[in-house]
């Protein structure tokens, strides 16, 4: 471990040097305030400073333990003859995991205080000047500063008067404080399992509870803790790199800022033989809500026609029994191997330190560009403009055989990843926290919802004879299937648009027009039956791969949040609104999440719940995922979402926040606010 500390600080030198080039005059990424609790202390009292310090976005501080990298602030204090100053506290910090580097950071505004102790012989109506050089190192993603600021007040000895507003601040600042536990933990590390003990009781709360160590090398930092509840013990277990401390101390964060100081001995406890059921259990619920979302799924307009085509292509393909089930198992094959991939990948990315959630690849306009062109050939497709001759191409949706139908089932599931529906967004969340081949199995469930309705056709002739005989109006019915792909075309265009800007998205319909000008020409050759009836759309097609290679995201916009009055989300705004006693309703979109948008249209931009929020006086907070903020990710992350939406509702006073539906009615909104404690 001390190894790995070592390589960690030669990294975040590393990162440091580019910043070096800065001007010596360039301004810090963490703006710090020195702020007095009294500016007249009484002889013989302590004063407490506060270090009020907020990171530029993007940037983040360091906890005392930096974790696997960073650094501990630290103070050179010029003080007056007699006053003596004590040890920087720092409030309950939060995790962030780069590289496979867990850091301790603080990512929003924080408070760190240092008490003073004034002399008792200090004479009243004396001015002490006291002055502080803080060093310490600042850091984004990619780049570390080391920085240093000198700060200064003035005390005057007097009555230590504390006025009501200055109060009132520092009682807000220091609610971040981890208070005292009040009772010893005990720790016990073997064979390379530190597990620990905090007497909690059974009935207090803890929202997704966290050990941040502070002596340092008792337990690994990047490795998962898991947490289990027994009696009035809270036990957390994960791996340990040494033979174990004599002592362990840190802080127990139970959620939404707050924590615990605890101090823990060696001492017997138990490891969790029940854990591995318990976890298996919440694998097959998971695995079953993930299933009932890709279910649902088929109904969105990216994915019913595809289904529905293949359907009307076992109605086509008569009695063939075997030929059915070859096709449902193929399709099936197809789908699930998608979504195993997807979540595969996902999985890594997080475990290299990414802050990613479920359609992560949504958030590349290059990927949205790819699919623009792809659903557009496809309504063009069964619009009738023309037709793929040669099987087992994708999107050949009346073709028979088993490569058409994996490719089909393929298709049908990377298209179908923007559409998050109910029941699918806890469990896609549990996926992420559970060991990696259990997270695989929920996402082996959402891949077998959404092929569960072909497959069943598949396997059952009964089902299959109630489809409709075959006939001319299948024709026009592939005709109606066209519409519900272009407008799916339409919003990835809108989307492009968002995401690249105007030059990104006339790039985007630039392209679609030559592939669709392609593919018309490519009908007009296949109805003359002429020779290379595809060359048009081959041209059409490196066009196409061009542009997406050339699509770059824009510069980030404001996010457009007028409805209902709305501020954009972040941490240290929902603070604020949280310690002036404020209702609050946040909510977590992407632009390219379909159940996102119906819900604010059809549930949140609504009148009646515009005037239910404003008679209540509902502050509203909207976090925009469209660009996949990792500050944001991680946020919706710690309540049990792999992605959007996410809508929650924080009343006045409550611990914590509760988390709605995520398909939302007008009248679920509006009774919030007259039920202001629920």
């Amino acid at each position: 471990m001390p190894l790995l500390r070592i390589l960690a600080a030669l990294l975040m030198l590393a990162l440091a040097m580019p910043a070096f080039a800065q001007g010596a005059g360039a301004a810090p990424h963490i703006a710090i305030e020195l702020v007095p609790e009294t500016a007249t202390p009484a002889p013989g009292d302590e004063v407490t400073l506060a270090f009020v310090s907020t990171p530029q976005p993007g940037w983040h501080g360091y906890w005392k333990n930096p974790g696997d990298a960073g650094l501990e602030t630290t103070l050179d204090w010029g003080l007056p003859t007699g006053v003596t100053a004590g040890p920087l506290q720092y409030p309950v910090p939060q995790r962030l995991l780069i590289a496979g580097l867990m850091n301790y950071v603080y990512e929003g505004r924080f408070t760190q205080f240092v008490t003073l102790k004034i002399p008792a012989d200090a004479v009243p109506g004396t001015v002490m000047p006291v002055s502080v050089k803080a060093d310490y190192l600042v850091c984004t993603n990619e780049i570390c500063v080391p920085e240093s600021q000198r700060l200064a007040t003035k005390l005057t000895i007097g009555d230590g008067v504390i006025a009501p507003d200055i109060r009132a601040r520092f009682d807000q600042w220091r609610a971040g404080l981890p208070k005292p536990l009040g009772s010893q933990a005990s720790f016990e590390v073997a064979e390379g399992m530190f597990r620990l003990a905090v007497p909690f009781p059974a009935e207090a709360a803890a929202t997704d509870p966290y050990f941040f160590p502070l002596t340092p090398n008792a337990l690994n930092y990047a490795a998962p803790q898991t947490v289990r509840r027994e009696g009035d013990l809270l036990i957390i277990e994960t791996t340990a790199p040494t033979a174990g401390p004599q002592a362990v101390e840190g802080v127990l964060s139970i959620g939404e800022g707050k924590g615990f100081a605890v101090t823990a001995v060696p001492g017997s406890v138990a490891a969790g033989q029940a854990a591995a059921t318990l976890d298996v259990a919440t694998a097959l619920l998971a695995f079953a809500g993930a299933l009932l979302g890709g279910l649902i799924l088929n109904i969105m307009p990216c994915v019913f026609p595809i289904l529905s085509l293949k359907a009307l292509s076992l109605a086509r393909a008569g009695g063939d029994e075997r030929s059915a089930r070859g096709e449902a198992l193929a399709y099936t094959a197809g789908v699930v191997l998608v979504c195993l991939a997807l979540g595969g990948i996902l999985l890594g990315l997080r475990a290299a330190g990414a802050s990613v959630g479920w359609a992560f690849q949504l958030q590349d306009p290059r990927v949205i560009l790819f699919l623009l062109l792809l659903v557009t050939a496809i309504a063009l497709n069964l619009a009738g403009l023309f037709e793929v001759g040669a099987p087992g191409i994708a999107n050949r949706m009346s073709a028979k055989g088993t490569g058409s139908a994996f490719l089909t089932g393929a298709l049908a599931a990377f298209v179908a990843t923007p559409c998050t529906g109910p029941f699918m967004g806890a469990a896609l969340g549990t996926a992420l926290v559970l060991p990696w081949w259990m997270g695989m199995l929920v996402f082996a469930g959402l891949g077998l919802g959404l092929a569960l309705p072909f497959l069943l056709l598949g396997f059952v002739p009964a089902l299959r004879r109630r489809l409709p005989k075959p006939g001319a109006w299948m024709a026009t019915f592939r005709h109606i299937l066209s519409v519900p792909m272009f407008l799916t075309a339409l919003a990835l265009a809108w989307v492009l648009g968002r995401q690249a800007g105007v030059d990104g998205m006339t790039l985007g319909l630039a392209a679609a027009l030559v592939l669709a000008l392609a593919l018309w020409w490519t009908g007009r050759r296949q109805l003359g039956g002429k020779a290379l009836q595809w060359a048009p759309a081959g041209v059409a097609l490196a066009i196409g791969l061009v542009a997406v290679a050339s699509v770059e995201r824009s510069a980030a916009e404001p996010s457009q949040v007028a409805a209902l009055g709305a501020e954009p989300f972040s941490e240290a705004t929902l603070e604020r609104l949280r310690a002036e006693g404020r209702p609050v309703f946040a909510y977590f979109t992407a632009d390219w999440c379909v159940t996102c948008k119906v819900n604010e249209k059809a549930a949140i931009e609504t009148g009646g719940v515009a005037k239910a929020f404003g008679d209540g006086k509902v502050s509203v907070l909207v976090g925009d995922w469209t660009d996949g903020d990792p500050a944001l990710g991680r946020f919706i992350e710690r309540h049990n979402r792999a992605g959007v939406p996410l809508y929650l509702w924080y009343a006045p006073g409550a611990a914590a926040p509760r988390v709605l539906p995520q398909l939302l009615t007008p009248a679920m909104l509006t009774e919030l606010p007259a039920n202001r404690t629920s």
